[in-house]
């Protein structure tokens, strides 16, 4: 980019500017780390590295900060804005904002807290936030030799299954469960009709009584980035969204072929759709579940017809199904791509086995864990959605489980 530098308005000829209003041009940044303040503009030079920018915590409407890229390298090395606690576009900064075309320059005014700090330049590509991935999993709840229990393992973002956690909330089995709100899990529905919420430090909360009708053997998924939804199932051709808050709605007719013990996972960047498949009565079908919510009709399948699998998410945006039960204790597994398309069966890997749980962990890999005859294995799924052999488990070994991801957090 060429031209004078006249003042600080980023005029439709591709000019740049910089001073008047008092805004103050400051030496090229190479370091990887940047703390930024209001009224001062910054060449950012990444032939080296990426570098993280934070914003001033406080700011006032008509604030004005300016990043450029000093060298056209921000396609190699982004710049990553952190907005410090205040909302950016909109978002809160939960969310990752990074800039990675070269050439880019980013014009930041702040207009108020409602929408926070806002790029105005017409030679920004300003991409969108993006959800940052959950990087812990919890398996919750299910029957330890035929008694219902409701004790938790958390899983560490390297795949570690940690001893029990004593039981929250009441115990039971035949339980669904799913991520929400970005870095939050609940369990809900199963042999009692009441949900208990994950927070993000992996607590498990008390009971909160469900509206809609009672499941047992429902499966969640995540949607729209932020939200989940829980199945229809034997005996209730109903679906229950999850608002980002973790509040569990009222019924909404199901859609497509009612039936239990499916296997559940998110697909798409940041969970943006759902998908769940197959389901007890030898079903070899799926349905996507849209980024609002809404549920597809019947996909015919592809692979194993088979129930009592688990699914998840991994690579960032895609879904696996895994293990289960067809004419006997099932191993394989069935890859879904990022746009929701079933793949044909992998060969099994580690204890065949039906009844178990799955969970995401480190952002973008997945595993499979527990299953019936009270086992306590896990199998690990590879960002590339490789299955690992058997890792001998802790806690109670237990079936009729369920698993989701939260926290995003390593």
């Amino acid at each position: 980019m060429s031209g004078p530098v006249a003042n600080n308005i980023f005029r439709s000829s591709g000019v740049i500017a910089a001073a008047a209003g008092g805004l103050s041009w400051q030496p090229v940044v190479t370091a990887s780390t940047l703390s930024a303040s209001a009224g001062n503009g910054y060449w950012i030079n990444t032939t080296s590295n990426a570098c993280t920018i934070t914003l001033p915590s406080s700011a006032t409407a008509g604030d004005q900060i300016i990043f450029v890229d000093y060298a056209r390298t921000w396609g190699t090395n982004a710049i990553i804005i952190d907005s410090n606690g205040l909302n950016y576009q909109g978002e809160p900064d939960t969310f990752i904002v990074d800039y990675d075309t070269s050439g880019q320059a980013v014009n930041l005014v702040y207009s108020g807290a409602t929408i926070g700090w806002t790029p105005s330049s017409d030679i920004v590509n300003a991409l969108e936030p993006v959800q940052p991935p959950t990087q812990k999993g919890i398996f919750g709840f299910g029957n330890a030799n035929g008694s219902n229990t409701g004790v938790t393992n958390l899983v560490s973002s390297s795949g570690v299954v940690a001893s029990d956690v004593s039981a929250v909330g009441t115990a039971r089995s035949n339980i669904g469960a799913s991520t929400f709100g970005g870095d939050r899990a609940i369990f809900a529905f199963g042999d009692s009709n009441v949900s208990n919420i994950v927070a993000n430090t992996g607590v498990v909360q008390s009971n909160v009584t469900q509206v809609g009708s009672a499941k047992t053997s429902p499966v969640g998924c995540p949607f729209g980035g932020d939200k989940a939804i829980f199945s229809n199932t034997t005996g209730s051709n109903t679906t229950n969204l999850v608002s980002n808050q973790g509040v569990i709605a009222s019924d909404t007719t199901g859609v497509g072929t009612q039936r239990a013990a499916m296997g559940g996972a998110g697909f798409g960047a940041s969970n943006s759709n759902g998908i769940w498949a197959y389901g007890q009565g030898g079903y070899n079908i799926s349905n996507i579940i849209s980024t609002v919510g809404i549920v597809s009709t019947d996909i015919t399948g592809v692979g194993t017809a088979r129930y009592n699998l688990a699914g998840t998410m991994f690579g960032g945006d895609q879904g696996i199904f895994g293990y289960g039960y067809a004419s006997d204790q099932y191993s394989g597994t069935n890859k879904v791509s990022n746009t929701g398309v079933v793949a044909s069966d992998t060969s099994g890997v580690g204890t065949a086995r039906n009844f178990l749980a799955a969970s995401t962990y480190g952002g973008d890999k997945g595993l499979f864990g527990y299953g019936n005859g009270n086992k306590s294995m896990t199998n690990l799924v590879s960002n590339t959605g490789v299955v690992s052999a058997d890792v001998t488990g802790v806690g109670t070994g237990r079936f009729e489980l369920a698993g989701a991801g939260y926290s995003t957090s390593a």
